[in-house]
């Protein structure tokens, strides 16, 4: 079983944020494969289905972004997953310009608050996310006022076909593994191709 957990915060102001787009695309994924979200257990919003051939939990923390990991923590230990294996978290990511996204197994948290939980309630950094580009915040912004603005009406229509591509490589990561999902999705635009 894999534990795909989108980042945001909860409260319907947080709606259609940069620092939300990892609910926003949770919400598509279970729209695509016939998953409801209609759980409310481990401090989440809890989903279980099939997609790619696997079984999944689709997780959206409800602990506000910083605490991320109580939620994730909870998650794992309760179904016996192993975050290493078997967990993707998606999430928003300043230094990518909007619509980029990049596919890693491990690494840092880079400066958001969500993952440094993750991190922090994990022991550990090694486990699968998708980082969702949402662009530098402009100079002069507060860096939170810039994640929890909303997108413009052009932004929006972005992040739209960004988080499909997004679907399609949670999907792939799924299906074929990581190495194969990095390799047809890492940047920006980037289409599956057959073959």
């Amino acid at each position: 079983m894999y534990v795909i957990a989108g980042l945001g915060n909860p409260r319907k102001e947080y709606e259609n944020t940069r620092h939300n787009i990892g609910f926003a695309v949770i919400d598509m994924l279970a729209e695509r494969h016939g998953i409801r979200l209609n759980e409310l257990k481990h401090k989440g919003l809890v989903g279980r289905g099939m997609i790619g051939g696997q079984k999944v939990l689709l997780v959206k923390p409800l602990t506000y972004m910083n605490l991320s990991g109580e939620c994730i923590r909870e998650v794992l230990d309760y179904y016996k997953v192993d975050a290493k294996e078997n967990l993707i978290v998606l999430h928003d990511d300043v230094s990518l310009e909007p619509g980029t996204i990049r596919i890693r197994k491990k690494g840092s948290a880079g400066g958001h608050n969500g993952l440094k939980n993750i991190i922090l309630h994990l022991g550990h950094d090694t486990f699968g996310r998708v980082k969702i580009g949402v662009g530098e915040k402009p100079e002069g912004y507060d860096l939170a006022d810039y994640v929890l603005g909303h997108f413009s009406g052009q932004e929006r229509m972005l992040m739209a076909e960004t988080g499909e591509r997004v679907c399609d490589a949670v999907e792939a990561m799924l299906r074929d593994g990581p190495d194969a999902a990095m390799n047809r999705f890492n940047g920006k635009g980037k289409k599956e191709t057959d073959g």
